[in-house]
Formats: C-alpha cells, structure tokens, sequence
C-alpha cells in the first residue's frame, strides 16, 4: 500500500455551534481546521503501474503465456514462488487470468513493498523492481534496467 500524508486546512464561514465547557460558536464565526490524514494512493495510479508492468512483462497480452523459459505465467508473468507468497487461494493456473493475477500483485506489494521493510514509504520504482526481483528486489543493481522499461510506460 502506498500511502500520502496530506496536511489539509479548511475554512469556511456557516452556522456551527460547537458546545463545550469554554467554545461556542455562531453563524459568523470563521471556523478553521487544521489535519493531518493519511491517504492511499488511488485505486487509478496503482492501476497505471500495473498496466505499465503488463506491457513490459507481455506487451499487453492475456492468457496463459509461458516466459522465463516455463518459470513464468500469465500476463504479469507470474512465478509460483510469487504466487505462493501472495497467498491468495486458488491454483497456480489461474495467473493465466489477468484479474487474478492483478490480484497476486496487490497482495505481494501489501506483503513487501512496504513502509515497514523499507523504511519509507515504498515508490512505485521499488514496487516494480520488487516485482522483478523479489522482496529484496528494490535493492538490486539487476532491477533498475526492468523499472526504466516499467517508468516509460507510466
């Protein structure tokens, strides 16, 4: 999961009464708040990032392609070690479906691209290189070639 943190402040003029032992507020009176939340990234962006590694991976095909010389299936190019540590359910062959296995993706990168094991927030270049690479992948010299090719996508 990607996350943003967004400082946001709101003003706004409109009736609000606020009761409590020292506030009350009126139809006038300018109310401005001040909060700090955390947000994911759209559903839209990861989706972009995906697409991206599905045209790298498969130049945008579907089905159940073989690659890595039998090692890789389906339209990400997903390896059974992949899928077992997403740990989704179902079987290996259903990684032939393009929904499914945008479903292993979301669950690798909710396993190992994340804030925790990276000690930031991750990026989508670590996400594709972890794709590429493995868990460790962001950290590989291996998986910066595989990200320029994602990165010209986006």
């Amino acid at each position: 999961m990607i996350q943003v943190y967004l400082i946001l402040t709101i003003c706004m003029t409109s009736f609000l009464t606020l009761s409590n032992s020292t506030t009350s507020l009126t139809k006038t009176s300018p109310i401005i708040l001040t909060t700090t939340a955390s947000i994911t990234a759209s559903n839209q962006k990861i989706a972009d990032l995906i697409h991206a590694i599905h045209l790298v991976e498969t130049g945008g095909r579907t089905g159940p392609i073989s690659g890595d010389n039998g090692a890789a299936l389906g339209p990400l190019q997903i390896h059974r070690g992949c899928w077992q540590d997403a740990n989704i359910g179902g079987s290996y062959s259903q990684c032939a479906d393009l929904e499914y296995s945008k479903r292993v993706f979301h669950a690798y990168m909710k396993r190992y691209a994340t804030e925790k094991r990276l000690g930031r927030i991750p990026t989508f270049e670590d996400m594709a290189r972890i794709w590429n690479g493995g868990p460790n992948g962001y950290k590989k010299q291996a998986t910066i070639k595989y990200w320029k090719k994602v990165k010209e996508h986006l």
